[in-house]
């Protein structure tokens, strides 16, 4: 029984108080009157007590979130559904959704009376600033009388969740060699991305299909030659992400963390869309592969490389001379990389990296200028920036240094060299309606 009680509300157990009070006057003063107020008073949140307590609703929910997936800033829409699936009429009903405080106020919507087999649907918004995964639910019923006076609580476990990923911007195209892959008989060879290798042929052997033959080749050759079963080529890229919590500065979404985090989402979704299998790796150890080939839609390959980089967080690694090798075959292909303040232990641990890659390219953030004028020895940390870059270009790296205010296409188009950093639009040059550009071919090297 007393935990019955514990459901009454404010007014419920104002309306016990005022009750006990008008029982003590009335036994006091001899009023009877008095005694029957009491009485009521007493009476009415005892007696709704006892009926909530014994009513059984049986209301089933489910919960839509579209997108599922959104960047930071970005809006995803929460759609409730409720049905009455009992023979009963409910009461009036307060509904309240679980959602973490960076998502906004937990929503909460009153439903009046509910009919046998009714269903309701309500729909709020949600969104963050700050890239994660955050977890919605469980959705919790509040049962209430007609007066006010009992609240009965009731909640459902099931849970859902939205993935807010970092900020992707649009990058300027440019000419990228990366190493191609193929899973077949014959070597890589360094090409551009976008297309597919040439045909390329071997000698006959005894077993092999002769509708593979290669009639050409073989009058040509005086030999019969044969097709090579390991088409189509893929451009494939490494990228890398420095996450050392001691080489990055500021706090929150404003931090020279999350601007590279940004940067890394950008650079993978641009190389994803095209043609090139990404290879994301992190200095802690984190690796995913992303390929649309393989995959079959670029869709599913963004949101692969986008659902590791909305997770991933600071790591106590001291110097990038810890991180393993990241070359695979021999070669990590296009090596682009995302980095934090550098030393000159970390370049000569890069130049390493960069062995077997035709083409290394760094973004290095000057992490300072996101401390807000609290870095102990700025002069210091800006002159081994700057010996860092110098011994990376010095062994092939193309490198561009990110500030706090610069954008994320400027630096790669700075990197690239295919535009350098844009200012405002000039008089007469029309804008580009689409955020890519074709990228530019060279013709694949064909095999001695």
């Amino acid at each position: 029984m007393g935990g019955r009680f514990s459901s009454l509300t404010t007014r419920g157990r104002a309306f016990l108080a005022a009750g006990v009070a008008a029982a003590v006057c009335a036994l006091g003063l001899g009023q009877k009157d008095l005694l029957r107020v009491a009485v009521f008073l007493l009476a009415l949140p005892v007696v709704t007590v006892l009926m909530v307590a014994r009513t059984r609703y049986r209301i089933a929910a489910s919960r839509s979130i579209t997108p599922v997936r959104v960047q930071v800033g970005q809006q995803a829409v929460v759609r409730l559904r409720l049905e009455n699936v009992g023979r009963a009429p409910t009461g009036l009903l307060l509904l309240e959704d679980t959602v973490p405080y960076t998502l906004g106020f937990r929503p909460r919507f009153v439903l009046d009376r509910m009919s046998s087999r009714w269903r309701r649907e309500v729909a709020y918004s949600v969104r963050s600033d700050v890239r994660g995964r955050y977890p919605i639910g469980p959705l919790t019923l509040r049962v209430t009388d007609p007066f006010g006076l009992v609240e009965l609580t009731r909640s459902f476990k099931a849970r859902d969740h939205l993935l807010v990923t970092p900020a992707v911007h649009p990058l300027p195209s440019a000419r990228l060699v990366g190493e191609w892959a193929s899973s077949g008989e014959s070597r890589s060879h360094a090409v551009a991305a976008d297309g597919e290798e040439d045909v390329t042929v071997r000698e006959y052997r005894d077993g092999d299909d002769l509708r593979r033959v290669h009639w050409r080749s073989s009058a040509r050759r005086g030999e019969l030659m044969v097709r090579r079963e390991d088409q189509p080529w893929q451009a494939r890229a490494t990228l890398l992400l420095d996450t050392r919590r001691i080489a990055h500065r500021g706090s929150g979404p404003a931090s020279s963390f999350e601007w590279a985090v940004s940067a890394a989402a950008s650079v993978g979704v641009h190389l994803l869309r095209h043609g090139y299998s990404v290879r994301f790796h992190t200095d802690s150890g984190v690796s995913v592969t992303a390929s649309a080939r393989e995959s079959g839609l670029s869709v599913e390959a963004e949101g692969l490389l986008l659902d590791m980089l909305a997770v991933v967080g600071q790591s106590s690694v001291g110097q990038l001379s810890q991180i393993p090798s990241l070359s695979v075959d021999g070669s990590p292909g296009l090596l682009v990389t995302v980095l934090g303040v550098l030393t000159p232990a970390d370049a000569e641990a890069l130049v390493r990296l960069r062995q077997g890659s035709r083409n290394a390219l760094a973004i290095v953030t000057d992490a300072p200028s996101w401390a807000m004028q609290k870095e102990r020895s700025p002069q210091q940390v800006a002159e081994q920036l700057s010996d860092s870059v110098r011994m990376l270009r010095h062994a092939g790296w193309k490198v561009a240094v990110a500030t706090a205010g610069d954008t994320v296409p400027a630096v790669w188009g700075e990197l690239v060299g295919a535009a350098g950093r844009p200012g405002p639009p000039t008089s007469g040059t029309p804008a580009s309606t689409s955020p890519f550009h074709t990228v530019g071919v060279m013709p694949p090297s064909r095999p001695a």
